[in-house]
């Protein structure tokens, strides 16, 4: 009986090695795919290292609304569009109507903005009520299309979505016009938007 139990176990132990290359093949494969996206992706802009506030909204959020009128800097770091340098400006943002040739479209931004407002746990769940905001504007290089630069900001409240473009616009003027570093004025309106014009002197 023992001769036929080794018999009857050798196919199986014969496959283990089989089966094992295919896992560290799948692996393998995983992780330089990981690698690959890493390398065509987005620079992000600086996060904090680990989130420490309670999430609020929803048991089915995940990102927390205690930083409004900012997005949570955990789900939305911001991200840079990597074409877009000190050295390029004047092939780039400083070009009138270059925001649009990047712009995505509202097809991809409104699907977006449905799940991010999930996300946030916002109790008015109207869309219209949010406007789906790149936390580093097109204006000065952001991210067009990744979500790490893209959330759900409110029309409502004392500080709205349409308080940030007039700072959007500010802040592109300063860095076309030569007063500011395109560096720092991203650095600045990534970190709070609501002070990056009086951080930065203007």
């Amino acid at each position: 009986m023992s001769t036929v139990a080794r018999r009857e176990a050798g196919p199986a132990q014969e496959d283990f090695p089989m089966m094992l290359r295919q896992r560290l093949t799948v692996v393998a494969a995983a992780t330089a795919l990981a690698a690959a996206g890493l390398a065509a992706g987005t620079a992000r802009a600086a996060a904090p290292a680990a989130a420490s506030t309670p999430k609020s909204g929803t048991l089915a959020a995940s990102c927390s609304q205690a930083y409004l009128p900012l997005p949570d800097p955990y789900c939305t770091p911001g991200a840079y569009n990597p074409d877009v340098t000190q050295d390029t400006i004047g092939q780039t943002i400083c070009v009138s109507g270059w925001t649009a040739t990047v712009r995505p479209p509202t097809s991809y931004t409104n699907a977006l903005k449905v799940r991010q407002i999930a996300q946030y746990g916002y109790a008015d769940t109207s869309t219209a009520d949010y406007e789906e905001d790149h936390l580093v504007p097109l204006e000065l290089g952001g991210a067009p299309r990744d979500p790490a630069n893209l959330w759900p900001e409110p029309r409502y409240g004392s500080q709205p979505a349409q308080s940030k473009d007039s700072v959007e616009t500010k802040l592109k003027n300063a860095v076309c016009g030569g007063r500011v570093g395109l560096d720092d004025a991203r650095s600045a309106i990534a970190s709070d938007w609501t002070t990056a014009l009086s951080v930065l002197g203007l």
